[in-house]
């Protein structure tokens, strides 16, 4: 009887065992690890760009000017290309069609004047018309040098003028009287003067070359 009680022990110890054993043994579940949070995906903003502006039609490139416009241009064209970067004395002087108006200023003493001034507008009477003056009444006038520059100054006005400022204008000249304009456009005269060869430019001054001296009154 003793042995029968001792073999049910050992064997509810062996089985015991064994599940213990079963249990060591088996291995826990394994888990996936929780995926890494991570943060959405964001496209970069795009840079920012300032838009194109179109140049103002008031807005010119430096240096661009408007052609010259008149019957006598084509014959003054060889010199006019060389004079926009002149100041306005020393460019009179090198268009030979105002060899006489040049002379004049010197003789006057006004080139340093117009070579320093800030913007102003010239009307530039052409050889022909000091030669349309009776000789005796021009040659008077060329010997005296007060006469003369009240002469010269009264073709000249403040100011480079466009021919759309001219239109119909009146102009006061740096003489002190004024001028007046008539006609619009390229069709213009000045004190009844007609415009020879209109819009040229030098680098302070706007020169309209007229075919009549101006006298004032």
């Amino acid at each position: 009887m003793k042995r029968v009680l001792l073999a049910a022990a050992l064997a509810l110890t062996a089985s015991t065992a064994g599940t213990a054993h079963a249990s060591v043994l088996t291995p826990t579940p394994e888990t996936s690890p929780s995926p890494e949070a991570t943060m959405p995906e964001t496209s970069p903003a795009p840079e920012e760009t300032m838009p194109e502006v179109s140049p103002s039609p008031d807005e010119t490139t430096p240096g661009a000017t408007a052609s010259p416009f008149g019957p006598g241009c084509a014959a003054m064209e060889s010199n006019l290309a060389g004079i926009a970067d002149k100041p306005a004395g020393t460019a009179l002087s090198e268009v030979s069609e105002l060899s006489t108006l040049s002379e004049a200023v010197k003789q006057a003493g006004l080139e340093e004047k117009l070579n320093s001034a800030k913007d102003i507008t010239i009307f530039a009477p052409e050889n022909k018309a000091f030669d349309a003056i009776p000789k005796e009444a021009r040659d008077k006038l060329m010997a005296d040098k007060d006469q003369l520059a009240k002469a010269i100054n009264y073709h000249v006005v403040e100011g480079k003028k466009a021919p759309a400022d001219l239109a119909g204008a009146t102009l006061k000249t740096m003489q002190g009287a004024e001028l007046t304009v008539k006609g619009s456009g390229e069709d213009l005269t000045i004190n009844g003067a007609k415009i020879v060869c209109g819009d040229v430019h030098t680098s302070n001054a706007v020169v309209y070359v007229v075919d009549k001296v101006l006298m004032p009154q």
